[in-house]
């Protein structure tokens, strides 16, 4: 495995601990199909799922890791999240988030969470 894969599972894996904290259900990680892959399904507290992008910046990044989230890549999550619900055949509110995790020089990550981040 990739040294930039194993650090965007750690990122997701830390994204998965914060969310749980928070009070988030996680329902799937790494859900892939055509469309491409989805990082997170949650369910947060008021019963909406919750699509998550998750990207992984080191300190030194110049640009927010939200820009990275173009309208290309939007279409292609919501296709995604689109085949995610009708396999598992749910009918329920649902967002796009966005989970920017931050790679500190000491190697602790940090986590700033975009609800909402697009329609």
């Amino acid at each position: 495995m990739s040294a930039a894969r194993d650090a965007g599972n750690r990122g997701e894996a830390e994204v998965a601990r914060y969310l749980r904290k928070k009070g988030y259900t996680l329902l799937a990680s790494q859900w892939r199909c055509r469309f491409g892959e989805l990082d997170l399904v949650v369910r947060d507290r008021r019963d909406t799922l919750c699509f998550v992008e998750v990207k992984l910046r080191g300190a030194e990044a110049i640009a927010l890791p939200r820009e990275a989230v173009d309208r290309r890549k939007q279409a292609r999550l919501r296709a995604a999240a689109a085949a995610w619900m009708a396999y598992h055949e749910i009918d329920a509110p649902a967002r796009f988030d966005v989970a920017e995790v931050y790679q500190e020089k000491n190697g602790a990550l940090r986590v700033e969470y975009l609800e909402s981040a697009f329609e």
